[in-house]
């Protein structure tokens, strides 16, 4: 199957939800041009009011748009941006690769994989009951996180819905993916 990119999302200003863009810049070591989560330290709330030295492992939220459907048959109604990434794909399974996976977005930008991303209970004020059907529980009891992947940016340029996207895992041994 080929994976694509199905929408690019930004947004300058703090809010759950990103506007749908025709195009994103990613910048490298930054993140996605003109969006509040760009920079090479911490920008997400929570995390710097803890540290905001702490390294930005979060500069591009990417999202499966398989998700959708899931959350769909749940009797939820969700569209790319409106759970805040940047970069919707589809048929790439983004929750099974490694970190240090590089995602290679169209014919220049690469994002290197950092791990899950973490949702918070933004999501219930979105959409009450959300969070549930993006982070349960497996049947060992273990937290399973849905709600996307985070990396940074290796290499920039122009991201477009409708590009390639295509994953060069690392040298082995793999690590699997934990909240970031």
């Amino acid at each position: 199957m080929n994976s694509t990119v199905v929408a690019v999302s930004s947004n300058g200003e703090y809010s759950f939800t990103k506007p749908n863009r025709d195009s994103i810049r990613l910048l490298g070591g930054l993140g996605v041009e003109g969006d509040v989560h760009a920079g090479v330290t911490v920008k997400h709330r929570s995390r710097v009011a803890q540290d905001p030295t702490q390294p930005n492992l979060r500069q591009v939220h990417l999202l499966h748009q398989e998700l959708f459907s899931e959350l769909r048959d749940a009797g939820f109604e969700v569209a790319p941006g409106d759970l805040g990434e940047n970069v919707t794909t589809s048929g790439i399974d983004l929750l099974a690769l490694p970190v240090g996976t590089l995602l290679h977005l169209g014919d220049e930008a690469v994002v290197e994989v950092t791990g899950l991303r973490n949702p918070c209970l933004q999501i219930d004020r979105f959409q009450d009951g959300l969070l549930r059907q993006v982070v349960g529980r497996d049947a060992d009891g273990a937290v399973v996180r849905k709600a996307g992947i985070m990396g940074v940016v290796r290499a920039g340029g122009v991201v477009r819905p409708g590009d390639p996207v295509r994953a060069a895992l690392p040298d082995g041994p793999h690590r699997r993916l934990e909240r970031v």
